[in-house]
């Protein structure tokens, strides 16, 4: 399953870079759930050719990422931004709990919305 979720976030970020035909066999594979025979029936290929163009197409997505990062990068930034999140509620709760600041209350309101906005 990680494997499906890995090919389908490379697929957001460099899915434009492989062919037509590999994007739309590997789209119908990896998002649409498409077993190999259903895909050779519906694009008049065989089985085999479907594999083959998906083995290509994951080849390639893994290479663009090995040499670009941004699904890597992307995974980070997020990662981060749920910490910050994480950090920021835990302030807003012990200001709400200790010594309550409305200037840390503002700040932390505000951290939150931007790691909110960032991740959209």
């Amino acid at each position: 399953m990680a494997k499906n979720l890995e090919i389908s976030l490379l697929l957001d970020f460099y899915g434009e870079m492989l062919t037509e035909k590999q994007r739309e066999v590997i789209e119908f594979y990896y998002n649409d759930d498409l077993s190999l025979s259903e895909i050779a029936d519906n694009e008049g290929i065989t089985r085999q050719g479907v594999r083959d163009s998906i083995k290509r197409a994951e080849y390639q997505l893994l290479e663009m990422e090995a040499r670009l990062g941004l699904a890597k990068r992307f995974r980070e930034v997020r990662d981060g931004l749920e910490r910050i999140s994480d950090s920021a509620r835990r302030i807003q709760d012990y200001n709400k709990q200790h010594v309550y600041s409305r200037d840390i209350e503002e700040n932390t309101r505000m951290i939150l919305e931007l790691a909110q906005q960032l991740c959209e």
